[in-house]
């Protein structure tokens, strides 16, 4: 016969603590976004010297968007990858990290080196990581999925972005 108390106590050590792998997957993000920063100092400056399309943005607008798309690129895999077994979101897991690697080489690009036609390819493959980590977490939680489509529908406009100011920008 088991006590209530071993049962739990088993429950403890199958589910271990997530919020430590949630501040991770916060730090990662913020991270990225520290080093876009840096390398986006003049960014200001620099887009707002470009010959921009009319439904560009005004540039007092990227930091905002930034800021809460990071946390919920976060909270998506914090969705996705918890209580699995490595082994079980290997997958996933790399999609996400190859979006997040694209995402942090796109600001250095464009930003930092000029680089604007680079900048649409790295763009184009963080579509691509992107959309195999959206099908990969809607496997595994319709939230993390859903979390990540407001990223996926910004991307797409600074996709259509960085191509309209590649070409006007030659």
């Amino acid at each position: 016969m088991t006590t209530p108390s071993a049962g739990r106590g088993d429950d403890t050590r199958r589910r271990s603590p997530q919020w430590p792998l949630l501040l991770l997957l916060l730090v990662l993000c913020y991270a990225v976004a520290a080093v876009g920063g840096l390398a986006a100092a003049d960014a200001g400056d620099v887009y707002a010297s470009l010959e921009r399309p009319a439904w560009a943005p005004p540039s007092w607008l990227f930091g905002p968007v930034w800021t809460v798309l990071y946390a919920t690129i976060a909270v998506s895999a914090w969705l996705a990858l918890r209580r699995q077994e490595f082994a079980r979101v290997r997958a996933a897991a790399l999609a996400w990290s190859a979006q997040l690697l694209f995402n942090l080489l796109w600001t250095p690009l464009f930003f930092g080196a000029g680089r604007y036609g680079l900048a649409l390819l790295d763009i184009c493959l963080l579509l691509a990581a992107l959309a195999a980590t959206m099908v990969l977490f809607r496997r595994r939680s319709r939230g993390a999925f859903l979390l990540l489509v407001p990223y996926a529908l910004w991307v797409l406009y600074a996709s259509a972005l960085n191509l309209a100011l590649w070409l006007l920008n030659p």
